[in-house]
């Protein structure tokens, strides 16, 4: 993996505003072209193979979580768990999520899973493959994501009738437009949607169904707006009243992947994995270390300790449900940038990568998201010696 400088393209902005990626520059540079990742590809096949297998692994830990009643380890209330267990057990379906890798061209790690809500979605779908085509149309990318989100919507429409899904989220820019590409591709796979904003889905108490402004009944919801802010909320009473009449993507089982706490229990389930780093609900005996919140975003509340001292801190609203500890990784240093691999799952398959790099440890709202290219021609180093 190396870190080349690139020049920007004339009226980069404007072709990226073209596309409809309106927030390439809103609290300072965020997508970032001035330089890209370049990866062999036996380092993106090894990714690809990390991501397959730990998204089966993350299955196996949720049938465990399950079966073990390990709720209280997740903040789930007690009301919210046969929920979780009937859309586990009813195989609701998963469209997507990004793994986190830590990798330094040799060992890769996962350092967390943003299973329930991930972004950068588009930027890593759509608008590096663009910066590609016109800069490097010789080159290749690992992104297949575009195509298998469209042809994952197509096997779910199979299954979903009425083809009708609501698609919702907040009404931030970068939130709104994650979930326009999404049901972008939902229509390109012959759904019919629409765009409803989170805040304005109804509630018919009498009847106990989610309505649309048209008070129509919503059969199918997309959310882009976490679980864990579903239940403290106190909305996630509604979900339970409604019994799946409306079934919400991505499904309540997936709020056991999104949390911080799923990484001790792969680590129970899977000691000395090669793929993880060793993890834990208590510090026991690590000293280079990060302590995580149970649920946090963007960082927040996150803290890394060397030698058992503080060296970096984020502050945040994500601490009152606990941490976990987890070994710290050493993020490859390109001249004080902290590069992290996005790895995406589309349905049940790896489907490309986006990289988001920062100047901090810790990977915050302040990163930047820099594209990538393949060079086929490159043997890595244990390539040459074979």
């Amino acid at each position: 993996m190396k870190r080349i400088a690139s020049p920007f393209r004339k009226n980069w902005e404007h072709k990226l505003e073209n596309l409809g990626f309106g927030y390439h520059s809103l609290e300072g540079m965020y997508w970032d072209e001035s330089h890209y990742y370049e990866f062999s590809m036996s380092e993106i096949d090894q990714i690809e193979n990390a991501t397959a297998e730990l998204w089966q692994m993350c299955l196996t830990a949720v049938d465990h979580v399950i079966e073990k009643k390990l709720w209280d380890r997740f903040n789930i209330p007690e009301n919210f768990r046969n929920y979780i267990t009937t859309s586990w057990e009813e195989d609701h379906p998963s469209v997507f999520g990004r793994f986190d890798f830590g990798f330094d061209g040799e060992n890769l790690k996962l350092l967390e899973f943003n299973a329930d809500t991930p972004t950068s979605l588009y930027e890593a779908s759509v608008i590096q493959w663009y910066w590609l085509q016109e800069m490097f149309p010789n080159k290749d990318q690992f992104n297949s994501i575009h195509e298998k989100l469209v042809d994952y919507w197509k096997y779910l429409k199979k299954y979903m009738k009425p083809h009708y899904i609501y698609f919702s989220s907040l009404t931030n820019i970068e939130d709104v437009t994650n979930v326009e590409y999404m049901r972008d591709c939902a229509t390109q796979a012959g759904f019919e949607t629409e765009f409803i904003p989170v805040q304005d889905i109804g509630w018919a108490e009498d009847v106990e169904e989610f309505i649309a402004a048209d008070n129509s009944v919503m059969d199918y919801i997309f959310k882009l707006y976490p679980y864990e802010w579903i239940i403290e909320d106190g909305f996630a009473e509604k979900l339970v009243r409604n019994d799946f009449r409306s079934q919400w993507i991505e499904p309540a089982w997936k709020v056991i992947l999104s949390s911080k706490a799923i990484l001790p229990v792969l680590w129970e389930l899977f000691p000395k994995h090669p793929l993880l780093l060793e993890s834990y609900f208590e510090q026991e005996h690590l000293q280079n270390f990060v302590k995580k919140p149970v649920y946090s975003r963007e960082g927040a509340n996150v803290t890394l300790f060397k030698n058992g001292k503080e060296i970096e801190q984020n502050g945040g609203d994500y601490a009152k449900q606990g941490f976990i500890y987890q070994q710290m990784f050493d993020l490859p240093n390109f001249d004080g940038n902290y590069p992290v691999i996005g790895s995406w799952v589309i349905g049940q398959e790896a489907a490309g990568i986006g990289i988001r790099e920062s100047m901090h440890l810790i990977t915050n709202n302040e990163s930047r998201f820099v594209p990538h290219l393949i060079d086929h021609n490159k043997l890595n180093i244990k390539e040459k010696e074979l």
